[in-house]
């Protein structure tokens, strides 16, 4: 049964719809991933169903006496506060503290001011699992964890029996929990009883049935225009109902589909020389990141960087990127190394500034492979649309200044990029356009991320940090990485990481190999052409539609005589049923031979 309803609801900030008449029904024990691109309303969604938003229009309603829990993206804190003093208001005290130690934090009296972005994040989790609840609502809560914690999370996550509702970026995590995912968009939801790796099949068999549903329009308005064209005697009640088909067919909305993300690569020339780290330490304290470690990042290399929370992963990359310094040894840069840093907090952004302003500030215009494009161009191909280009920055959501803070160092014609957790607050779509960004890019790639899917997609070397001062270096991605370890992970069909092969996929034939038996004359282009039959129908079809259309007519005027003789009504609908299953048919034959006809005349053409 549905414990929460979202009923018709809409929401509008400023001039841009969130939603529009949405509903959608929460189950006990639906554990639900929310997807979809930055700025589509997943973080609203949540505040309104914990009750800290409502809509403008329609109602949530929720079973009563409903306990939610809410982890917010970003959590907030008492100033001053320490760990100890923050967590002696709970009921059950003991439970937070139960699970900060499974969360690694033992140190009750620091400041919690001073602790890391994963820190905090990990003090918000340990309150809010502890929480009495039966619904929990977690805002991106794999940002800042690392893979232990990650793992940690799952496992609780999949043996908990009541209901979750979750934003997330990471999809091994997705992939692992979920049993039902609402895809946003546009101001809709979409519900698919499935995991992560369903979902992506589901969708794009709902996106092909609209597709084929707007060729049929598009196909059957042609024949309806050619009609319209030649003249008609629009009084006659055929007629009549046909131009009403012709007019709504001309309303009729083509299916909208989300836009990606899209990037081209853009080149720097690189020298011999890249980075390299001769003896390299670095200590807080009695904290050591890195002790006498020596390393060149070699041409064009794409590097992950792995590791516990608080081990020097950050430290790390701001020491290559120049804003820290060793305490010994050297990091020394080629002359023509020119480094993009995209750090784990976006620096700060001026809220008054416009969005196009934002860009131009780095270049009115970017070198791309074609050529150069100005800023708005850019803007373009990032979803900013050229109204939300003249909107002040204050306007984006997280997601959306995230996107924009990336655009900027991806702006920058560097060669080599250097990106601390570029996955946090970053959707679906566009870490997926990433990913084959990356791929493409001719530079050196260096990455600090707990996505372990984004890793697997990108990285060709690991750099594990133990925490000691030490790093060993393992060859391919996060797969690869977790068996030379003996971990085991999970892919995103569920297969253990532990059962793919060597190359990280599961061992099947090659695609070249399973073709490879063809012959020249399997593999040559196949002439289209009408059979016999075929050729007869496409040249009666149109007549046939036509007398289908006056048969409804007909039926329709006897109907409307036999109103009161329910025997007579009764056959004479039967028959209209008949004729309109007959009419849909030939309306589904037309279309598939008017296309045959078109590719046979392009095919002669060409």
């Amino acid at each position: 049964m549905n414990i929460i309803n979202i009923e018709h609801i809409s929401k509008i900030f400023g001039e841009k719809t969130i939603f529009q008449n949405a509903s959608f029904g929460i189950h006990a024990g639906d554990k639900i991933g929310i997807v979809g691109i930055n700025g589509t309303g997943k973080t609203t969604l949540l505040r309104m169903i914990a009750g800290l938003e409502e809509p403008d229009e329609g109602q949530i309603v929720r079973q009563n006496n409903l306990k939610i829990a809410y982890l917010p993206q970003n959590p907030e804190f008492p100033a001053g506060a320490t760990i100890r003093f923050w967590i002696q208001d709970c009921e059950e005290e003991w439970k937070v503290q139960s699970n900060l130690e499974r969360l690694g934090i033992t140190e009750y009296d620091q400041n919690i001011e001073h602790l890391s972005g994963g820190q905090r994040r990990k003090l918000a989790l340990a309150k809010v699992l502890a929480s009495d609840f039966d619904v929990l609502l977690l805002d991106e809560p794999t940002n800042h964890l690392d893979e232990a914690m990650i793992i940690w999370l799952e496992d609780y996550l999949r043996s908990y029996r009541g209901t979750i509702v979750m934003v997330t970026h990471d999809r091994y995590f997705l992939d692992r929990v979920s049993n039902k995912i609402l895809e946003i968009s546009r101001g809709q939801m979409y519900s698919y009883d499935s995991n992560y790796s369903r979902f992506l099949e589901l969708k794009a068999e709902r996106e092909e049935m609209e597709l084929a549903t707007e060729r049929k329009r598009q196909s059957v308005l042609r024949i309806e225009l050619e009609w319209a064209k030649r003249g008609c005697r629009a009084r006659s009640t055929k007629q009549r109902a046909r131009l009403e088909r012709l007019e709504a067919l001309k309303n009729g909305q083509a299916p909208v589909q989300d836009q990606t993300v899209e990037l081209d690569s853009i080149e720097t020339r690189m020298g011999k020389k890249t980075l390299e780290l001769e003896h390299v330490s670095k200590s807080f304290g009695d904290t050591v990141i890195l002790e006498d470690y020596s390393y060149i990042f070699l041409k064009n290399q794409k590097v992950g960087i792995v590791g516990p929370n608080g081990c020097g992963k950050s430290t790390f990359v701001k020491m290559l990127a120049g804003i820290e310094t060793p305490d010994s040894g050297t990091i020394e840069v080629g002359d023509t190394i020119r480094i993009g840093y995209f750090a784990q907090e976006e620096k700060h952004m001026d809220d008054s500034q416009r969005v196009i302003d934002y860009v131009k500030d780095i270049g009115e215009y970017i070198q791309t492979r074609d050529g150069r494009i100005s800023a708005s161009q850019m803007l373009e191909r990032f979803l900013f649309t050229p109204d939300m280009q003249y909107a002040p920055v204050g306007k984006l959501s997280g997601g959306e200044k995230r996107r924009l803070y990336l655009l900027g160092v991806l702006c920058q014609n560097s060669n080599v990029l250097i990106l601390d957790e570029a996955g946090n607050n970053l959707d679906i779509p566009t870490m997926t356009i990433l990913e084959d960004y990356l791929n493409s890019f001719m530079g050196i790639v260096i990455m600090v991320s707990h996505d372990r899917y984004f890793l697997d997609n990108v990285a060709d070397r690991i750099l594990e940090f133990d925490g000691a001062g030490h790093i060993t270096q393992y060859e391919g991605g996060y797969t690869d990485y977790l068996e030379a370890r003996g971990g085991a992970g999970f892919g995103m069909d569920g297969t253990k990481l532990s059962d793919v092969n060597d190359n990280g996929g599961k061992k099947v034939q090659s695609k070249a190999s399973a073709d490879s038996g063809k012959t020249w004359k399997q593999n040559r282009p196949v002439k289209l052409k009408f059979t016999f039959k075929e050729q007869r129908e496409f040249e009666t079809i149109d007549s046939e539609i036509e007398a289908l259309e006056e048969k409804i007519v007909a039926l329709d005027d006897e109907i409307m005589k036999n109103a009161t003789n329910s025997g007579k009504l009764n056959e004479l609908t039967k028959q209209k049923e008949e004729t309109e299953t007959l009419l849909e048919e030939k309306m589904d034959r037309w279309v598939y031979l008017n296309d045959l006809a078109e590719k046979i005349d392009a095919q002669k053409n060409g």
